[in-house]
């Protein structure tokens, strides 16, 4: 997985009770990381690969999140 596709997935990880996935994306995007474009092509992969079913991370989606955030954490 890219390293932008696993950014999103944590900032909906962290920000999942709190944001919509497009304020989401709107707020990666101001980091310049890449442009609203390529966010919603990248979540609508992740969407594909299931890690968001149904509006909400999934359980693969989940694991997926935690492993990110240890692999930032070092």
């Amino acid at each position: 997985m890219e390293i932008e596709s696993k950014v999103i997935l944590l900032a909906i990880y962290k920000d999942e009770e709190n944001k919509s996935f497009n304020d989401i994306l709107l707020d990666l995007c101001d980091t310049g990381m890449f442009d609203l474009k390529e966010a919603k092509a990248r979540l609508k992969t992740l969407k594909k690969e299931q890690y968001i079913v149904e509006g909400r991370l999934s359980m693969k989606g989940l694991e997926k999140a935690k492993e990110v955030e240890s692999e930032f954490k070092v």
